[in-house]
């Protein structure tokens, strides 16, 4: 593929199953495939810096011509130090992507034959992880903000009051009637020292960020944007009709971690099925659903190793999916 045009079907990526079976129909096929992903135009060393065809150790290890280093295809990847077949990878890139929901760590070991659930939890995770883009480009126009409550229901308190659930900040772009792209990112609380910074990290200086009243949003022009405030009450327009953007996503999201994952998530994982919801979402047209396998394999390259220990963090409380207010 050449670096200034598009994937194409059938020569960047598989179109069917079939054709992913016999892409990569066995290890050296996937090395192939991960070679053009990390040097699109050519072999450079990571040692010297000089461009040319390396030798192809016995080890599968690349040695430069002009310095004689050795490189590993897969280090700084999520395949680094992996003891399985990279092609077992592949199938697992392959299932995640041509699921429309998603797929669970049940399923995928399922679907693989892999020894153990932690091993396809690990793989989902290191897998959502390299949703998320190094560099993407932020949000722009005009970007509603809003922030919503994921985990079960707490008695007697209402939107801003709950305290026990996982807040998550959702910024969705206006594109005409409709929704374009989308950040979501779990938040400590509700005050401007979470809120503003989410919406520098997710919007683009000088864009519009409509949200409701809330004081946590008080600073939003001082941070370097316009801002258009709905003021939600009983004698105007309801939250969901002011701005229906990220209350649809909001359902969405909560619809989907119940229905793709039954509402089992960890509180300190909930960042990654973020990332995950976001990938899909953002490429939902029919134009770029084909195009999922290619992305997420060309961003398993991108994003450096994830080792087991720093996926699983602290064991938490489950973080359930119920409905909750926004």
């Amino acid at each position: 593929m050449q670096s200034d045009s598009r994937p194409v079907a059938g020569v960047d990526y598989p179109r069917t199953f079939q054709e992913m079976d016999q892409w990569f129909r066995d290890d050296d096929a996937c090395r192939g495939y991960i070679r053009r992903l990390r040097w699109p135009n050519g072999f450079v060393c990571p040692h010297c810096g000089v461009s040319g065809e390396p030798w192809t150790m016995s080890d599968n290890l690349l040695r430069c011509r002009s310095c004689h280093s050795r490189t590993s295809l897969t280090a700084g990847t999520i395949f680094e130090g992996t003891r399985k077949p990279l092609r077992t990878w592949f199938m697992a890139i392959w299932f995640v992507t041509s699921q429309k929901n998603g797929v669970s760590a049940l399923g995928l070991q399922r679907v693989l034959g892999l020894g153990s659930y932690e091993t396809a939890w690990t793989w989902l995770h290191k897998l959502r992880r390299a949703m998320v883009r190094p560099g993407r480009d932020a949000l722009s126009g005009t970007v509603e903000i809003d922030e919503t409550y994921v985990g079960g229901p707490e008695k007697d308190k209402w939107g801003r009051e709950i305290e026990s659930k996982a807040i998550v900040a959702i910024a969705a772009e206006e594109n005409g009637p409709g929704i374009g792209r989308i950040r979501l990112h779990r938040v400590k609380d509700v005050s401007a020292a979470s809120l503003i910074p989410f919406a520098q990290s997710a919007v683009a200086p000088g864009a519009t960020i409509h949200t409701d009243g809330w004081s946590g949003y008080a600073g939003i022009e001082a941070a370097g944007f316009r801002h258009k405030v709905s003021i939600i009450s009983a004698r105007t327009a309801a939250a969901h009709e002011a701005m229906p953007r990220v209350h649809k996503v909001a359902s969405l999201l909560k619809r989907w971690l119940l229905g793709t994952h039954q509402g089992g998530i960890q509180r300190q994982h909930l960042d990654y099925y973020l990332d995950e919801f976001t990938f899909r979402f953002n490429r939902r047209r029919s134009n770029t659903r084909r195009l999922l396998f290619h992305r997420l394999a060309e961003q398993t390259v991108s994003v450096g190793p994830a080792p087991y220990r720093a996926i699983i963090g602290k064991p938490t409380e489950p973080c359930t999916s119920h409905e909750s207010g926004q």
